[in-house]
C-alpha cells in the first residue's frame, strides 16, 4: 500500500514537471521510481501514463503528417534500438541498468544545465535523424528514459515552438510504444503491473493540470534549473549506488 502511495505521488510530481516545462514525465518517473524498484518494473509502470500524456500533446499540435512525414526515419530508429535493447533492462539481476538509468539521467541534467546552441543543417536530416533514433532506442531500450539524444536532437531542427512541443510528443509516443514492445518480448510486461500503470494515469493528468496552472505563476527558467539540478543529482547517486 505504501509502495503503490508513492507510485501515484511520483506520478503527480513527474505530470506537474511535464506541464509547466512540457517534458520530463518519463525521466521523472524513472528517476525516482529507480530508488524503490528495478528500471524494468518502473518501465512497465510507466507504459500507459507516458502513453496518454504524450498522446495528448501529439495529437494537440498542428502538423502531425508534416511532422511524421519529416521523421519517419528518426522513429523507425527509436523503434529497431529500443526492442534491441529492451534485453538490457529487463536484466533486474545485474546493476547495470541503475548505472545506466542514473547515468542517463545526470547526462540529460548538464545537458540541460548547459543548453548548447546546437543546429542540425535541413540538408544533414536525411541521415542524421536515423542514427538519432537508434541512439535514442538504446538508451531506451537500456534504461527506460527516451529524452537522450531525442530531446537536443530535435531541438536543433529549427522547428517551431508548436512543431516542437508536437515533435517531443511523436518521439516520446513512439518511445513508448516501443518500450512496451520490448518490454512485452523479453516477459517484463505483467499485467498486474499494466494495472497499476492503468491507476497511476489520473494523478498524471492531474499534475499536467496543476503544472499547467503554475506555469503561468513561477519563471519557467527558475523552475527547468531546479529541475536539472535535482535530477542531476539524483542521476549521480544512483550511478554511485550501482556502480560503488
Amino acid at each position: 500500500m505504501v509502495e503503490m502511495l508513492y507510485v501515484l505521488a511520483v506520478f503527480l510530481l513527474a505530470g506537474l514537471v511535464k506541464g509547466v516545462i512540457g517534458l520530463g514525465l518519463p525521466t521523472v518517473a524513472m528517476g525516482l521510481l529507480g530508488v524503490l524498484m528495478p528500471p524494468a518494473q518502473a518501465a512497465a509502470l510507466l507504459v500507459l501514463p507516458s502513453l496518454v500524456t504524450n498522446l495528448w500533446q501529439l495529437l494537440a499540435g498542428p502538423r502531425f503528417g508534416a511532422l511524421l512525414r519529416r521523421l519517419g526515419g528518426m522513429m523507425l530508429g527509436i523503434l529497431a534500438g529500443t526492442l534491441l535493447g529492451a534485453g538490457l533492462i529487463a536484466r533486474e539481476d545485474s546493476r547495470w541498468p541503475v548505472a545506466a538509468l542514473g547515468l542517463t539521467l545526470l547526462a540529460y541534467a548538464a545537458i540541460g544545465l548547459a543548453r548548447p546552441g546546437l543546429r542540425v543543417p535541413r540538408r544533414a536530416e536525411h541521415w542524421t535523424a536515423p542514427l538519432a533514433g537508434l541512439a535514442t532506442g538504446a538508451v531506451t531500450g537500456a534504461t527506460g528514459v527516451f529524452v537522450i539524444p531525442a530531446v537536443p536532437f530535435l531541438g536543433a531542427l529549427g522547428l517551431g515552438r508548436d512543431e516542437l512541443v508536437q515533435a517531443l510528443g511523436l518521439s516520446f509516443t513512439v518511445s513508448t510504444l516501443a518500450l512496451a514492445a520490448g518490454l512485452l518480448w523479453h516477459g517484463a510486461l505483467p499485467g498486474v503491473l499494466l494495472g497499476q500503470s492503468l491507476l497511476a494515469v489520473p494523478p498524471a493528468l492531474l499534475g499536467m493540470a496543476l503544472g499547467g496552472w503554475l506555469r503561468g505563476r513561477v519563471r519557467p527558467e527558475t523552475f527547468r534549473r531546479g529541475f536539472f539540478l535535482g535530477l542531476g543529482a539524483l542521476g549521480a547517486e544512483m550511478a554511485w549506488r550501482a556502480l560503488a
